[in-house]
């Protein structure tokens, strides 16, 4: 266990984001409570080519993890889904277990995260609100459907081009226009997909009548928050404040 100190009296979270990723460190800031400290580290990769940047991450999970040099946080948040409806689920389970026996912390990715959560609500039928390009958008059903859920509806948030850095540019509006065109709503819960697409502001005030709304980010949070043995705060008052109060 890593030692208290003055900004993390209730624990040390580690978190890993892709490395042009704007929105997991301004959305853990929303849902984690200031009582715990967040220290971020980049998934880095040269490749040019999408795919073989997101396995990237998920592969060089070790070296990832040394940029945190002595640091050792209670639990390490892992917050690129893509990464792991990319890589064989018993490759992923091989590099999460050989990491957390070498840095003695457990190891959460976002997409564990996701089921967890949708296991805690009960659910099997899922609609997905997708930003990816459509070769990864299969990927990321395929997966859902091998974990024994049911994606049933698919609503796309569509970015420019293939490169998922494109995601980046995207806006939690894009995300209310891609759940306004999900088809079949009769499901349990809706998942927005990926960590990189700004959703908060979409879950704080969703349109009416909607089933439970869950995303990367948010499911990650809860999951590494109940590591520590502590609930997700009610965090709409912070996420309002941080996108709709006045600039200074």
């Amino acid at each position: 266990m890593s030692a208290r100190t003055d900004y993390g009296r209730d624990g040390t979270v580690g978190i890993g984001t892709p490395q042009a990723n704007p929105t997991v460190e301004a959305e853990m800031a929303i849902l984690l409570p200031p009582t715990v400290l967040r220290v971020t580290t980049r998934l880095t990769s040269a490749a040019a080519a999408s795919g073989d940047r997101l396995r990237a991450y998920l592969e060089q999970l070790d070296r990832t993890l040394e940029s945190f040099d002595t640091l050792r946080p209670e639990v390490f948040g892992f917050a690129c889904t893509a990464s792991s409806y990319l890589v064989a689920p018993a490759r992923e389970k091989e590099i999460i277990a050989a990491t957390q026996a070498r840095f003695a912390f457990p190891v959460v990715t976002a997409a564990a995260a996701i089921a967890w959560k949708l296991q805690a609500l009960g659910a099997r039928r899922i609609a997905l609100v997708s930003p990816y390009p459509p070769e990864l958008g299969e990927a990321a059903a395929a997966y859902w459907w091998a974990q024994g859920f049911a994606p049933v509806s698919v609503g796309s948030a569509p970015i420019a081009g293939t490169d998922t850095r494109g995601i980046y540019a995207l806006g939690s509006a894009q995300a209310r226009t891609a759940l306004a065109g999900l088809g079949d709503l009769s499901v349990d819960a809706i998942l927005i997909t990926g960590t990189g697409m700004p959703s908060l502001p979409l879950i704080a005030d969703p349109p009416p009548g909607m089933p439970p709304i869950i995303s990367s980010n948010l499911a990650l949070a809860e999951a590494l928050l109940a590591c520590l043995d502590l609930p997700l705060p009610d965090w709409r008052a912070r996420c309002r404040a941080a996108t709709e109060g006045p600039f200074s």
